[in-house]
């Protein structure tokens, strides 16, 4: 995974509840729209999932 795609996956870890787009780019400290970007590629591999606009990790791939 590139360095943007394992600090969306280390944030997400650390939340139970899942996190809004807004939440984990102002985390990781990127814009939302390159967040936006890494999130559905990470959607495509099967390592996230979003309900209700949360995102939320399916399981861990550390």
């Amino acid at each position: 995974m590139g360095k943007l795609e394992d600090l969306v996956v280390s944030t997400l870890e650390s939340s139970n509840e899942g996190l809004t787009l807004a939440e984990i780019a102002e985390r990781v400290g990127e814009t939302e729209k390159k967040v936006f970007k890494t999130l559905r590629k990470l959607f495509q591999k099967g390592i996230v999932d979003s309900q209700k606009r949360r995102y939320k990790l399916l399981h861990s791939e550390r």
